[in-house]
């Protein structure tokens, strides 16, 4: 089969959807499917399809974006700035995807709803269009802009994230959803039928994430007599980190064996640094930044801990496991479908400072739990993570959808 994997997000970017676009992609093609990959450029600025290098300038496409724009001024949602941004971007990106060749492809899968709403405003007669839902767009936008962005218009701009979440969902023949949380979301607030539903979890490139563990390395080394808590991801408001450096700060005062790592970029560093600072942590919790050897890092932690406010299936979580790591995760999303509390983690309710510090005292006292846990996560991991079995079940709906 001819398959385009294609996303409205910036690519390439650090997350878990570009990593399951390339690993999907390279499975895929090992099979013998010819795979291209599509996504929007750097800062949204142009449509990247990345098999060509091709790149498809929103400058250049201005006065049909412009046009466009204005047809749909009578729309009260449009009054609100990130709105007004969010649907210039995807009319550009589906301007831009109108002028590909795309009637080559068996099967194009898009990642998100933007895409999938773009992608099915063509109605193209050949290809068949499956939608794979990373998460909620219309929760982690309404959150945004009802605490992180806020204006006299954000309350009307949330209508507009609850079409797109309706629109994204139903555009395509078959969408995909990772747990069963997501798709209970979809049919009791965005009214989208069952029936188009499927769920199914990603696999992941198990035997390529552990080869890349080199026990030889020694450029990473925790400090003598401490036990490391990690964490990796986005630094944003919505990732909880602000909550875990709460939890340490309460923490410290009866327990000071451990330093915390905290693994990546965003726009809530220097806040979540400042936090610590004043907290007194500077010597206990080191911001490491964008890093690419995240199994290393992994085999020298102790404890991954993620504190999500709102979450899906998130790739970290399995990449801790699979590692072999007792994790800490809240109950947001679809967090509790991938820990089994107590027997391959922990779970504590989202936002608890105080939950989260007791977890976290429980495990760094009692290394045998400790123990027992990682083990379990991995043997657990290791079998339902499997992209042989991911990419397989997949393959199913392609094939369901083309008859081929």
């Amino acid at each position: 089969m001819k398959i385009l994997l294609a996303t409205y997000w910036i690519v390439p970017h650090v997350g878990g959807v570009w990593n399951y676009m390339n690993q999907l992609k390279r499975r895929l093609e090992a099979l013998g499917h010819e795979v291209d990959l599509l996504g929007y450029g750097e800062m949204h600025r142009y449509t990247y399809f990345v098999s060509e290098e091709k790149k498809i300038f929103n400058d250049d496409l201005q006065e049909q974006i412009n046009s466009r724009l204005q047809s749909m001024q009578h729309k009260p949602y449009m009054a609100d700035p990130v709105v007004t941004y969010c649907e210039k971007h995807r009319i550009g990106y589906e301007i831009a995807i109108s002028s590909l060749n795309l009637q080559k492809y068996d099967i194009i899968h898009t990642q998100d709803v933007f895409s999938a709403t773009s992608f099915g405003n063509l109605k193209l007669s050949g290809p068949k269009l499956i939608a794979t839902l990373h998460g909620s767009v219309a929760h982690e936008m309404k959150d945004h802009l009802l605490y992180e962005h806020v204006t006299a218009t954000s309350q009307i701009g949330c209508t507009y994230f609850d079409e797109l979440e309706y629109l994204g969902a139903t555009a395509a023949e078959i969408t995909i959803v990772a747990n069963n949380w997501l798709k209970e979301i979809l049919i009791s607030e965005f009214h989208v039928p069952a029936e188009q539903m499927t769920v199914l979890h990603y696999g992941f490139d198990i035997e390529a994430f552990l080869n890349r563990i080199d026990p030889q390395d020694r450029s990473i080394t925790k400090p003598l007599g401490k036990q490391v808590i990690l964490f990796t991801g986005r630094l944003v408001a919505l990732k909880g980190v602000h909550i875990l450096i709460e939890a340490l700060k309460q923490l410290k005062g009866s327990l000071s064996n451990w330093v915390c790592w905290i693994v990546g970029e965003g726009e809530k560093l220097n806040e979540l640094k400042l936090q610590a600072a004043n907290a007194g942590l500077e010597d206990m919790i080191v911001f490491f930044g964008k890093r690419e050897d995240i199994p290393q890092l992994l085999s020298r932690a102790d404890v991954y801990v993620l504190p999500s406010m709102i979450e899906n299936q998130p790739l970290s979580v399995i990449e801790a496991q699979i590692v072999g790591k007792p994790c800490i995760v809240s109950d947001a999303g679809g967090l509790p479908e991938m820990i089994t509390h107590g027997f391959t983690g922990l779970i504590v309710p989202k936002g608890n400072v105080e939950e989260l510090r007791n977890s976290l005292y429980m495990l760094l006292v009692n290394k045998q739990y400790q123990t027992f846990l990682g083990v379990n996560a991995k043997q657990w991991g290791l079998k339902h993570w499997s992209l042989e079995t991911g990419v397989e079940n997949l393959l199913g709906i392609y094939r369901s959808a083309t008859n081929l």
